[in-house]
């Protein structure tokens, strides 16, 4: 519904250039359903790799449609907070060098409590027995860095319990290499912005790998390999997931929509997670999900699509995603007004499974374009008909 319009935020986009120290976020393109309640588990107490390859030879689609006239009112448009009007553009990072170098669990929690601006954290090999939580912001000029080797390992000790890793209300860290396992979620950003998660090892996991929630806005989630989730209840085990169910937002959001908007999920192999590889709630806007890789074998025992969008404005395009009981992407609106404006361009899915390759339900003002591929979805590309 309504007619295909140009977003003006995204238009904004092309012409911002956020610069980081250490990193920038360079303009540039890549190639490539559930709200039951979550149990909220209690905040616990608190090497480079290399850059992810870019190829600018793929189109990212900058069209957005209209919010739908009728079924609800329309979400009110986000008043984003200072810098973080945009999505960042898609580009790595590469830890610098000097810094502190730890060996402990006590001294990286030591070492996360005396973080700041400017700070570097090197990670050596070995296991870290704890739940590790940053509380302490940086800088766009002075970022502050987390890194190791995969085999640097963040063990939570149990998947019933606790955060491997938790971001408290933070900007600008760059957690880059390094592996997160056994813990309830691994790792979880709540109100967090302006942060680039690159290259994790997330496994072996109770519920979530990845979740970006409450207010949590222009980040980068990129390279990370996430598998193994949904031990503890396969109903909340994704691999990603941006933003909260409604029915957690009194709990997120101050009783509003959970506004995690602008993140970018780039380039992640997600696998073998129990519910969906990407879950996108419904209260989130203006994000993007560019050139991963999916699989349902050996899991979705919870789910029946790679990736479920219940928010706005999205775009979908670039990804490869293979194996699914049903849908390999789907849609979903379960609060009027949101689960809208999505436009899905460039996918490959090869689905091998009883629905549609994506699936839009409802239609709203969701756009399917022609350029999406599909192998093994009886029953063919769309429930819509494709748009050049």
């Amino acid at each position: 519904m309504g007619g295909i319009r140009l977003s003006r935020r995204w238009l904004l986009a092309a012409a911002a250039l956020l610069v980081v120290a250490g990193g920038a976020f360079a303009i540039g393109h890549v190639t490539s359903s559930h709200n039951a309640a979550r149990s909220g588990t209690a905040a616990p107490t608190r090497g480079a790799t290399a850059t992810p390859v870019i190829d600018p030879t793929t189109p990212t689609d900058q069209t957005t449609p209209a919010p739908p006239t009728t079924g609800g009112a329309s979400p009110p448009t986000p008043t984003p907070t200072a810098g973080a009007a945009d999505a960042p553009d898609i580009q790595g990072v590469a830890c610098p060098d000097g810094g502190a170098s730890v060996s402990t669990a006590d001294q990286l929690t030591a070492a996360l409590a005396a973080a700041g601006p400017g700070s570097v954290i090197h990670l050596s090999e070995g296991s870290y027995h704890g739940r590790f939580t940053v509380a302490h912001s940086a800088t766009a000029t002075r970022p502050a860095w987390l890194c190791g080797p995969a085999v640097a390992v963040l063990d939570g000790g149990e998947v019933k319990s606790g955060y491997g890793l938790h971001l408290d209300g933070v900007s600008y860290w760059r957690l880059v290499g390094f592996s997160v396992t056994d813990a309830q979620k691994g790792v979880v950003l709540d109100g967090t912005s302006h942060t680039v998660v690159q290259g994790l090892s997330v496994h072996q996991i109770g519920d979530e790998g990845i979740h970006v929630r409450s207010a949590s806005s222009a980040n980068l989630i990129i390279g990370n390999s996430v598998h193994n989730t949904g031990l503890r209840k396969a109903k909340f085990g994704e691999g990603i997931y941006i933003g909260s169910a409604n029915s957690n937002w009194c709990t997120y959001s101050g009783c509003r929509p959970d506004r995690s908007d602008y993140n970018v999920v780039a380039q992640n192999t997600i696998a073998a997670t129990s519910a969906e590889n990407i879950d996108i709630k419904e209260g989130t806007q203006y994000g993007k999900v560019i050139g991963n890789s999916f699989s349902g074998a050996g899991g979705l025992t919870a789910a029946d699509s790679w990736v479920d969008v219940k928010g706005n404005d999205w775009i979908i395009t670039g990804n490869r995603g293979a194996t699914s009981p049903a849908d390999g992407f789907q849609t979903h609106s379960v609060v009027d007004g949101w689960g809208t404006g999505n436009v899905f361009s460039g996918n490959t899915a090869i689905v091998d499974g009883a629905g549609y390759a994506i699936h839009l339900a409802p239609v709203l003002g969701n756009v399917v374009r022609c350029s999406n591929t599909e192998t093994g979805a009886r029953h063919g590309l769309s429930n819509v008909a494709c748009k050049t």
